[in-house]
């Protein structure tokens, strides 16, 4: 068997996210204020995306949770992974010059990870749809 074809692919993957952005929320929550000075980003964005982060990573974790993750919810999170990456690059192209290399370190990182999780997602997605409901389950 594929790992695609796993019937718990698509929750895992959820979870990742789910664990990926509470750590990345956290972080930016508890630490704003160094992390704005050692990477040269914004205090006010890096506080405003780590609450952002937190409540999504709840939000996944619920996803990831379900004997039947949500496709729809799923597909939505495809797009949001998708547009938080343009988001990343569109940051670095407007504000690149006031921002430290370990800044440009952050929001890569950021981008390249909810790029590779997007297309997990999709994966399972389409994995799901190829099989049917029973993909989905438990």
């Amino acid at each position: 068997m594929s790992l695609f074809a796993s019937p718990r692919f698509l929750s895992r993957v959820m979870a990742a996210d789910a664990v990926s952005c509470a750590a990345t929320g956290a972080l930016q929550l508890i630490f704003g204020t160094a992390l704005a000075r050692w990477t040269g980003l914004p205090a006010p964005l890096l506080l405003a995306t780590g609450a952002f982060l937190l409540a999504y990573a709840g939000a996944a974790a619920w996803m990831a949770s379900r004997a039947l993750p949500p496709r729809r919810l799923i597909g939505l999170v495809v797009a949001g992974n998708f547009g938080w990456a343009v988001a990343c690059i569109g940051l670095l192209a407007v504000a690149g010059g006031s921002i430290a290399a370990p800044g440009w370190a952050w929001v890569l990182a950021q981008a390249l990870v909810v790029v590779v999780l997007a297309e997990l997602q999709w994966m399972g997605l389409r994995h799901a749809r190829a099989t049917g409901p029973r993909a989905l389950a438990a």
